[in-house]
């Protein structure tokens, strides 16, 4: 069963392999027949399949903004995801005014012995223009995947060099795993982002725990921000690793699924230690799985801002074409018995956009008294495992709530984003500079100095932002995390990015104040 779908990246308990034939039951078949009759009888040809997709997506908005028409290509693209491998070039990029961005390269994979780097732009791919509204993530995710073994031709444009340079990759089996990081935050409590839950998940986090311990570790920050959620079966066995043998984990139950109980085993990895889980408006459906039986065993403290609120369970059914179907048949709940879904009954468009609206309506930089009186007045109300008191319907509310950090995140600053004036510093001057012979240097001295801020106005001026000295001056400190996070990632990989970003991180702070 699947919690969560994400859907693209270069980088199961479904039921493989069944197939389902479409729209034959129901009354007399209406809808297949339908479709026959506009396939042999209408005035113009007709594309069936197109036809058959649009009635299923129909279909779906009536039911929950969860089920999902997955087309092949979406299909595939969804299974490599969560089971961690796939045959692609081994890069991760970001797509900027038409132009791919390579931002990192798998040290071992195909493109770093192509002699790919961090900064190249690649322009074609296999002679197709990387440019044009109708290049999407996922158009180029199709292109740099394929058959292993088989070559892909990239065109890239690289800083210092006059002419366009060829590269030629060569396709391979690409792993990756769903724990970004794991680290020492102090000498020790332990750090581990976990980014999904996929197939191995499980054994990720173990290997990563068993290592840290012998590090030193005897608390733990587990983040799951930004954590969309994955595989049911590996938000269980993660929460197993903190919790004593026969406690109940979360049930599911729905109209033609009967109650299932998920309880954890005596093979726990770490059942004793201090545990804070950090959650945000992000984190869902199967992270909120583990956050919430966290939170209604009183095993850890949750921390952060209120969870995204899925509390539904989707099993995806496949059809002989590779497309496939993820219905939702069963709503989960947490120990306590809370459902954490948020409601769903002004159909799609709200229900999504309820989360950004949670930014305009300044739920999330709100006191956490504020929050309960305003959403919870008329929940229902369910106790943790000690007593406190929790609320349903609304995702996870953490034991501690730090409000996000708005400062300097301005029209000036998302105008350099945007614009891509940053990236463009960081790679064209930045990348060039020596900045310190190890992580730990440089993360205690490293800051752009004035003048870098002079090269970023430069920059900016050329690419026709209005320059706002006060503007300019409140975003300074996000600039300067930013380049500072980016060029850590650069020289030192995921550890050096993440020791940037946490060590100004507020809600890890107040994590480490806890376990103190």
């Amino acid at each position: 069963m699947i919690l969560g779908p994400k859907f693209q990246k270069e980088n199961s308990n479904s039921r493989n392999g069944t197939f389902i034939p479409f729209l034959t039951g129901g009354r007399d078949g209406k809808v297949e027949k339908v479709i026959s009759l506009i396939r042999d009888n209408y005035v113009d040809p007709v594309n069936v399949d197109s036809l058959q997709d649009l009635t299923i997506n129909e279909l779906l908005k009536n039911l929950d903004p969860h089920s999902a028409y997955l087309p092949p290509v979406d299909a595939r693209l969804f299974s490599e995801d969560l089971e961690g491998n796939y045959n692609g070039i081994g890069i991760e990029y970001h797509l900027l005014n038409d132009t791919l961005l390579v931002t990192g390269v798998n040290k071992n994979g195909p493109a770093a012995k192509a002699g790919l780097r961090e900064g190249d732009r690649v322009i074609q791919i296999d002679g197709n223009n990387i440019a044009g509204k109708d290049i999407t993530n996922k158009k180029i995710v199709e292109l740099i995947r394929g058959r292993r073994g088989t070559a892909v031709q990239l065109i890239i444009r690289r800083a210092g060099l006059k002419a366009y340079k060829t590269v030629s990759v060569i396709r391979d089996k690409i792993s990756v795993s769903s724990i970004d990081v794991a680290y020492l935050l102090t000498k020790d409590v332990g750090y581990v982002k976990i980014s999904r839950f996929g197939a191995h998940t499980d054994d990720d986090f173990i290997a990563e725990l068993e290592r840290l311990k012998k590090e030193g570790m005897k608390s733990l920050v587990l983040d799951l921000r930004e954590n969309g959620g994955g595989y049911l079966s590996a938000a269980t066995a993660l929460s197993d690793q903190f919790l004593g043998e026969k406690k109940l984990i979360v049930y599911t139950r729905g109209a033609h699924e009967p109650r299932t109980d998920y309880f954890a085993t005596p093979e726990g990895k770490f059942e004793k230690g201090k545990l804070v889980v950090l959650i945000n408006e992000n984190t869902a459906s199967a992270s909120e799985i583990v956050a919430g039986a966290i939170q209604d065993l009183d095993r850890g403290t949750i921390v952060g801002r209120r969870s995204f609120g899925k509390g539904l369970v989707q099993e995806q059914f496949n059809f002989g074409d590779g497309s496939a179907l993820n219905l939702t048949v069963a709503r989960y709940y947490t120990p306590s018995g809370r459902s954490i879904q948020r409601p769903y009954d002004e159909g799609p468009g709200p229900y999504f956009e309820e989360v950004w609206n949670r930014h305009k309506n300044g739920e999330l930089n709100s006191d956490r008294k504020h929050l309960m009186d305003s959403l919870y007045k008329k929940g229902r109300i369910y106790k943790t495992a000690s007593g406190r008191l929790m609320y349903g319907g609304g995702g996870i509310m953490p034991d501690v709530y730090v409000p996000i950090d708005t400062l300097g995140y301005n029209e000036m600053y998302f105008a350099l984003n945007a614009k891509g004036v940053l990236n463009d510093f960081l790679y064209n001057s930045l990348i060039k500079e020596h900045v310190a012979d190890s992580l730990d240097e440089f993360v205690k001295t490293f800051t752009l100095s004035r003048g870098h801020y002079q090269q970023i106005l430069a920059l900016a001026s050329a690419k026709g932002i209005k320059y706002n000295p006060g503007l300019f001056k409140v975003a300074e400190r996000h600039i300067n995390i930013d380049m500072k996070a980016m060029l850590a990632r650069y020289y030192f990989g995921e550890l050096g990015f993440y020791k940037v970003l946490n060590s100004t991180d507020n809600v890890v702070s107040r994590s480490l104040a806890l376990l103190k």
